[in-house]
């Protein structure tokens, strides 16, 4: 046994205080099999109750992925809707002020002159007006049809989303956001175990 004090070698186990500076003597402690002796800290700190383990983490639960984007799918159809009748007013109200020469009368000369109302081919104006009203409506209903999971919504957003893909920028986006959420064959299932079948 050797002094912790000192450093001296003491005899025999029983020694309380040590012979040569008189420090008191730890007595010492059992070890494993080849293991030394155990450090005064550790002993120091022996008695002391163990840490209570750490409460177990909540699992988590995945979302499904059309449950997760059906509701902002549904209304980003809805603003794309009023989007599309906002851009179609402006535009043909811009196209018909400068084709009547509203900012500037260059309907005259090497561009002929086409009359009060314009070339004969304004005459489609009413049916691309038409068309996009006819759109912006589509593309309404099949926002309300996925807010109200109703169950030929997601097949009525698929093909609008394959059409709206060469209306870019906004389309575009927005056709590859619906295609990446109903097209895949698990949202189908998915889209159809939420869908309200009254």
């Amino acid at each position: 046994m050797v002094c912790q004090a000192c450093g001296s070698d003491i005899a025999t186990a029983e020694v309380r205080f040590c012979p040569k500076c008189g420090a008191q003597i730890a007595a010492a402690q059992p070890t494993a099999q080849g293991a030394g002796p155990i450090p005064p800290v550790q002993q120091q700190y022996a008695g002391y109750p163990p840490y209570p383990p750490y409460p177990p983490y909540p699992p988590m639960v995945a979302v499904p992925r059309v449950q997760r984007h059906i509701q902002i799918l549904g209304t980003l159809w809805c603003v794309y809707g009023v989007y599309r009748i906002l851009s179609g007013l402006v535009g043909m109200i811009f196209f018909h002020a400068f084709m009547h020469g509203h900012f500037g009368n260059w309907n005259h000369g090497p561009w002929g002159n086409f009359g009060p109302h314009g070339p004969a081919w304004m005459g489609l104006l009413p049916v691309i007006a038409t068309f996009t009203v006819l759109a912006a409506a589509t593309a309404l209903f099949a926002g309300f049809s996925l807010l109200r999971r109703k169950p030929w919504g997601r097949t009525l957003a698929i093909v609008l989303a394959v059409l709206a893909l060469i209306k870019f920028p906004v389309g575009t986006a927005l056709g590859i956001y619906t295609l990446w959420v109903l097209a895949p064959g698990p949202s189908g299932l998915e889209y159809d175990a939420i869908a309200d079948r009254s």
